[in-house]
């Protein structure tokens, strides 16, 4: 009987943890967490400064080829919506900052990148898959969220912004 009882509380236990991660790790539809993240000039920002936007986060690394192809796209769509109020943040994992500076004076982009050397943010944020984006709406929740990058993902972005911008 003790076993049978120590089963169900471990297992009780495992689904109490499985569904808190799933609460965000779900994807949609709670509170964004936020952050505060350095620049690679130093400078400090914070996720709630965009409250009220639209906000795209992109969770991206200099050593990931599909991130590098997907940022002239994300550039072209934060220049493109930034004035309906949609914000993009490039949030960057990579362990140190001057590779980070290095791609991006190669390939400059007008959307802010903020530096997670740590993981926190990344972890904060259930990231598993490089790239992947989340997409918060303009009350600070989560709508949606999408690993990985094919050519083409960003039409499935630009509708979602769309949809949001309108709401």
């Amino acid at each position: 009987m003790r076993q049978i009882i120590g089963r169900i509380i471990k297992g009780g236990a495992l689904a109490a943890v499985i569904a808190a991660g799933a609460a965000f790790a779900g994807d949609t539809g709670g509170p964004a967490p936020d952050f505060t993240l350095t620049t690679p000039d130093g400078h400090q920002e914070a996720l709630n400064q965009f409250k009220g936007q639209v906000v795209m986060l992109n969770f991206w690394a200099t050593w990931c080829g599909p991130c590098q192809q997907e940022m002239p796209l994300l550039d072209q769509m934060y220049k493109k919506y930034k004035p309906a109020g949609f914000t993009l943040i490039g949030v960057n994992v990579d362990k140190e900052a001057p590779p980070v500076k290095e791609l991006l004076a190669r390939r400059p982009v007008s959307f802010p990148v903020l530096l997670d050397p740590a993981n926190q943010v990344s972890k904060t944020y259930h990231v598993d898959e490089m790239p992947s984006s989340v997409i918060i709406d303009r009350k600070g929740n989560v709508r949606y969220v999408h690993r990985g990058y094919r050519p083409g993902d960003e039409n499935e972005y630009q509708d979602r912004i769309r949809q949001l911008i309108r709401e």
